[in-house]
């Protein structure tokens, strides 16, 4: 992707957009303009998806007691390790907890129990307040991709992402109306230090973005660094009584929490800040091959991760995450939008929802190499049990490629129409008057079209989901305009907005003490690249 920035201090205004394949070729007037505008319409940011629809169930409340139960048996059995961390195998033995080593073991009902002080939805500010976002009950945030070390577009195919490319994502996300938070390590910029990087990724959120966004978990002293990046946005007051960032924390599944983890969510808990705690599991590898057995390790470690978070502060704010999928057991290779990983996430859903907290899990994940059919298929099938279990917050939502190895500019424009169908979706039906459209049956009447009526006329800016990338025009039409296919036209798009990117506005003030912060921080450490 040819667009972007040079270094941390360009503006919007320094932004240059590349040539795409085709642009030359477009319609510039007349109906192609009437196509153009109406494909860019609906620019507006939308708001967090507050879901009209019931949530699919597809276990009764017998079969999730059963789940719980035996969730309790392997956290009072076998427990769950807790790695390098004496201050945790304290606050556990002191909470009543049977500790062996670094295995604690849990009566029965003590991590609900603990989990009762855990707020069932919270508010995440945004610097912008239209931005803010609520996370739990009915609604659903949808964040982009996380972790990626490579990136990939049409100009210069796979490769190791850089801090440009952070920022393209950051930008994206920003711009795209379906995506309703900034997320985290969108991809992982390689050609900054391991120990800087951190600095450099919040700093991105907080100036190319005003959405909510993730703070730094692969240290405790990145998190904290993190907690004070946004004291300089928020204030210090205001942080320590709100909740301004959200962080994943995963459990090294099967049963075990390392020192890294452990460590960050302590940081994020004590400052009130939201956690995601999620097993991260590859079902036949890390979790047995059966989706009820997957689903009580799940609920096992994610109740005792969580659990801890309300050892450090009662109240902190939690998320039940749940990151399942299967694997190939002919070639121990990651599978996306299989059956059985949908089953998990119904089930996880449902048990998040019995336990009162907020729940994490799908978005658009795929194991296929470019923007394909075996990408978009594995998506969908990831993406609509995610939207219709009720998930909370979506992470993984846009862009993800490769099992998680990749962030791609064109499935990222992809991804996120598709997030705008789910939007349309969760609205459910709409009952007004306008809506029932008796006038429009009683002006067309037996035999004739509804094509030329007042209520169409009326009505047909803002009919049905019109996406910014699909055609449906005819074959010699599309002929006539590049006959490009979908991921040509979403790397048309991905350049246009790029160029077109505006930066939100940022008190000067803060900026500069951001700055400051991070020169101060780089110069205290010696470059790390492991």
């Amino acid at each position: 992707m040819t667009a972007g920035v040079t270094d941390m201090g360009d503006t919007a205004d320094d932004v240059v957009a590349g040539e795409s394949p085709g642009r030359g070729r477009r319609a510039q007037g007349g109906a192609g303009a009437r196509r153009a505008a109406r494909r860019d319409s609906g620019a507006k940011q939308l708001r967090y998806i507050t879901r009209k629809i019931p949530t699919y169930e597809i276990m009764d409340e017998e079969g999730l007691a059963l789940i719980e139960a035996n969730a309790d048996t392997v956290l009072a059995d076998i427990g769950i390790e807790f790695r390098d961390d004496e201050e945790a195998l304290k606050l556990w033995r002191d909470a009543g907890a049977d500790v062996q080593g670094e295995r604690v073991r849990f009566p029965r009902g003590l991590c609900r129990e603990l989990l009762k002080t855990a707020p069932a939805t919270f508010t995440q500010y945004a610097r912008n307040p239209e931005r803010t976002v609520e996370i739990g009950g009915k609604n659903t945030v949808f964040a982009p991709v996380y972790g990626p070390p490579f990136i990939r577009d049409l100009e210069k195919g796979r490769r190791y992402a850089t801090i440009e490319d952070f920022v393209n994502l950051v930008k994206l996300a920003y711009a795209m109306p379906s995506i309703h938070h900034s997320g985290g390590t969108v991809c992982e910029p390689v050609d900054v230090p391991v120990n800087k990087r951190h600095l450099d990724m919040v700093y991105s959120h907080i100036r190319y973005s005003d959405k909510p966004f993730m703070g730094s978990v692969t240290a405790p002293e990145r998190a904290e660094d993190s907690v004070a990046m946004a004291k300089l946005v928020f204030g210090d007051q205001f942080v320590e009584d709100n909740t301004v960032m959200i962080s994943l924390i995963n459990a090294n599944s099967p049963m075990t929490y390392d020192a890294t983890m452990l460590g960050a969510l302590k940081v994020y808990a004590r400052h009130n800040q939201a956690v995601i705690v999620t097993p991260f599991i590859l079902a036949g590898a890390m979790s047995s091959v059966t989706p009820a057995g997957t689903l009580t390790q799940i609920l096992a470690e994610a109740m005792a991760g969580m659990a801890f978070a309300q050892l450090v502060r009662p109240g902190a704010p939690v998320v039940f995450g749940s990151f399942a999928s299967s694997i190939s057991m002919q070639s121990g290779a990651p599978t996306f939008g299989t059956p059985e990983p949908a089953l998990v996430l119904y089930g996880a859903a449902a048990l998040a929802r019995r336990l009162g907290v907020p729940f994490r899990s799908g978005g658009s994940l795929c194991g296929g190499k470019i923007p394909d059919a075996q990408s978009a298929f594995e998506s969908a099938h990831t993406l609509l049990p995610t939207v219709l279990a009720g998930t909370n917050f979506v992470l993984h939502a846009a862009g993800w490629l490769e099992g998680g190895l990749v962030s791609s500019y064109e499935k990222f424009i992809m991804d996120a129409d598709q997030l705008g169908m789910m939007q349309v979706l969760c609205e459910g039906f709409d009952l007004s008057e306008n809506a029932q459209a008796l006038d429009a049956m009683r002006e067309v009447g037996p035999g004739s079209h509804f094509l030329g009526c007042a209520h169409t006329q009326a009505n047909f800016e803002t009919a049905f989901y019109r996406s910014p990338i699909a055609d449906n025009n005819s074959f010699e039409q599309w002929e006539a305009e590049g006959a490009q296919d979908t991921t040509q036209r979403a790397n048309v798009r991905c350049h246009k907005i790029l160029a077109d990117y505006q930066a939100p506005p940022l008190d000067p003030a803060i900026d500069e003490a951001l700055q400051d912060f991070m020169r101060e921080k780089k110069a205290s450490m010696p470059d790390a690249f492991a």
